[in-house]
C-alpha cells in the first residue's frame, strides 16, 4: 500500500506546530513509510509576528523572529511554494512553487492552516498610501520610512513640510496597533538628539480606531491605565473615529478633521487568506467554518484552524453563536487538537473537540512599560513588561530563537538605538499588496479545467 499523504498548508503558528506534534506522534509510522507528511510554504521560516513592532523599531534584528523551518521540522518533506487552489472532491492542492511551476498535489488528509492577510476597505488613497505591518518586509520597509521622514523634516527648510514628515498616524487600535505606536514612538523621541534642527514637540504619533475603546480584550480598567500611560507619552488616541481618505501627505478621518502626515500605518484588523474563498464551502465572518473536532463539514479528512477558521468556542456562555479569535494562543492549541485529530482518524480512533480558556493577553508598550491580563491578573510597568517578555521567550518554538531575542533585548538596554536605514526595499512600492503573499488563486474554471484534464 502507498502511504498515507498528509498535506499542511501553511507554517505559521498554527501550521508549524501540528506538523512537529504528527512527526512526534506518527514516529513509527514515518520511520516505516506509512506515512508522509508534505508542508507547503513560500518561506523556509516561520515568523513570530508578536515581536514585529519590535523589528520595526530596531529593538530585535529580522533574523530573530524567524523560526527556521530546516530546523524546527525533522521528517516532514517542505515544498516551497503557495497553494493557489483546492480540489476538494479529488483531494488536490494546486501549489505554485517558488520557481513558477504550477503542480498537483495529491493527499489524503488536509490540513489548511493558510493564515490571514491585512484587512482593507474601500478608503480613497489607502491602498496607495498605506502601511502595513503584517511581515519582515513591512516592518522593515516601516523602519527606514520613518527615519528617512526625519531625516527630510531635518533637512527641509519648509515649515509645513516638516510637520508632516514628523507627524505619524497608526490606524488599528488593537495590539499591532498599539504595540507598533508605542515602540516606533520610543525611536524616534531617542532620534532626537541626531537631529538637532528638529523642533522635538514636532514629532507626534496619533492612534486612530473607529472602537470607543483601546483594546477591548484587557478589560476596562487595564485598558484605561494603557490609554493614560500613551497619552502621557504624548501619543494621540483618538477613538471612535476612522479614515475617509488618504493623499500622500494628509489623512482626512471621519469627524471632518484632517491631519497633515506623510506616514499612514494601517492595522485595523486582518481577514482569512483568499484561498478559503475558493472552497465553496460556509464562512463565517470570512472564515471556514469549522466543526467543534475542528474538520470541514462534509469533509472528514480535511482540518482547518488558526486565522483562517472560524472554529466553535466551547468556552463561551453561548458556544453556538461564539467563534475563537484569531490570536496565536488559539492556533497554537488548535494545532495540537487537529495532529491529534488527523492522527486518530488515521488509526481509528474517536476524534476529540477543542476546547481551550484564555490564559490571557500581554502588550508590550516598549522600555520598562507594558500591560498584561495573565490568568485573570491584572499587571502593569515593569512586572507586566518581565511577565510580557517571559511569554514571548515561552512561546518561541526553538531554543536558538530565544537566544537571539534576549541577546538583542540586552544589546539594545546597554547599547541604545542604531539610527541606519538599511536601504534595500529603496524604490520599491508601499502597497500592501506588493508585500504580501500573491492573491492570485486558481478561479473555479481554471480548477475545472486542471480537473478536466488530470482526467
Amino acid at each position: 500500500m502507498s502511504a498515507q499523504r498528509i498535506v499542511v498548508v501553511g507554517a505559521g503558528f498554527a501550521g508549524l506546530k501540528c506538523v512537529q506534534r504528527l512527526e512526534r506522534e506518527l514516529k513509527g509510522e514515518l520511520s516505516r513509510g506509512e506515512v508522509e507528511i508534505v508542508v507547503v510554504n513560500p518561506h523556509d521560516y516561520m515568523l513570530y509576528l508578536p515581536l514585529l513592532p519590535q523589528v520595526a523599531a530596531g529593538i530585535i534584528t529580522a533574523q530573530s523572529v524567524t523560526v527556521p523551518l530546516p530546523r524546527a521540522i525533522k521528517r516532514a518533506a517542505r515544498l516551497p511554494g503557495q497553494v493557489v487552489g483546492l480540489d476538494l472532491e479529488r483531494k488536490v492542492a494546486v501549489v505554485k512553487k517558488i520557481s513558477e511551476e504550477v503542480v498537483d498535489l495529491s493527499y489524503d488528509r488536509l490540513v489548511i492552516a493558510a493564515g490571514s492577510v491585512t484587512r482593507q476597505f474601500d478608503i480613497p488613497g489607502l491602498e496607495e498610501h498605506g502601511l502595513g505591518m503584517k511581515n519582515l518586509g513591512e516592518a522593515a520597509y516601516l523602519r527606514d520610512h520613518v527615519l528617512s521622514q526625519l531625516e527630510l523634516a531635518n533637512a527641509s527648510t519648509d515649515p509645513d513640510e516638516r510637520a508632516a514628515r514628523c507627524s505619524f498616524v497608526v490606524v488599528g487600535g488593537g495590539y499591532a496597533g498599539v504595540e507598533t505606536a508605542a515602540c516606533l514612538e520610543l525611536l524616534t523621541d531617542a532620534a532626537m538628539k541626531r537631529f538637532p534642527r528638529l523642533d522635538p514637540t514636532l514629532v507626534r504619533w496619533t492612534v486612530v480606531d473607529i472602537a470607543p475603546r483601546l483594546m477591548p480584550e484587557l478589560g476596562q480598567r487595564l485598558g484605561e491605565e494603557a490609554l493614560d500611560l500613551l497619552r502621557r507619552r504624548g501619543i494621540g488616541i483618538r477613538l471612535e473615529t476612522g479614515v475617509e481618505e488618504v493623499t500622500a501627505d494628509t489623512v482626512t478621518l471621519t469627524d471632518g478633521s484632517t491631519i497633515p502626515t506623510r506616514t499612514l500605518v494601517w492595522t485595523a484588523g486582518v481577514t482569512a487568506s483568499p484561498l478559503v474563498k475558493t472552497l465553496g464551502v460556509d464562512l463565517v465572518r470570512g472564515r471556514v467554518k469549522a466543526r467543534t473536532d475542528l474538520r470541514l463539514d462534509g469533509y472528514d479528512d480535511v482540518f482547518v484552524l488558526g486565522d483562517a477558521a472560524a472554529v466553535p468556542d466551547l468556552t463561551a456562555d453561548d458556544p453556538d453563536s461564539a467563534i475563537c479569535p484569531p490570536t496565536a494562543q488559539h492556533a497554537v492549541r488548535q494545532a495540537v487538537t487537529v495532529a491529534d485529530n488527523v492522527v486518530a482518524s488515521l488509526r481509528g480512533q474517536p476524534l476529540r473537540e477543542y476546547k481551550h480558556h484564555d490564559l490571557g493577553l500581554v502588550v508590550d508598550l516598549g522600555g520598562t512599560q507594558a500591560v498584561a491580563h495573565p490568568l485573570k491578573l491584572r499587571l502593569t510597568g515593569i512586572v507586566a513588561q518581565a511577565v510580557t517578555r517571559a511569554y514571548h521567550l515561552y512561546a518561541l518554538p526553538l531554543t536558538r530563537t530565544r537566544v537571539r531575542v534576549v541577546a538583542n533585548w540586552l544589546l539594545h538596554l546597554f547599547g541604545g538605538d542604531d539610527f541606519i536605514r538599511i536601504g534595500f526595499l529603496a524604490g520599491r512600492k508601499a502597497e500592501t499588496s506588493s508585500f504580501e503573499e500573491s492573491r492570485e488563486y486558481l478561479s473555479e474554471e481554471e480548477m475545472k479545467e486542471r480537473a478536466a484534464a488530470a482526467s
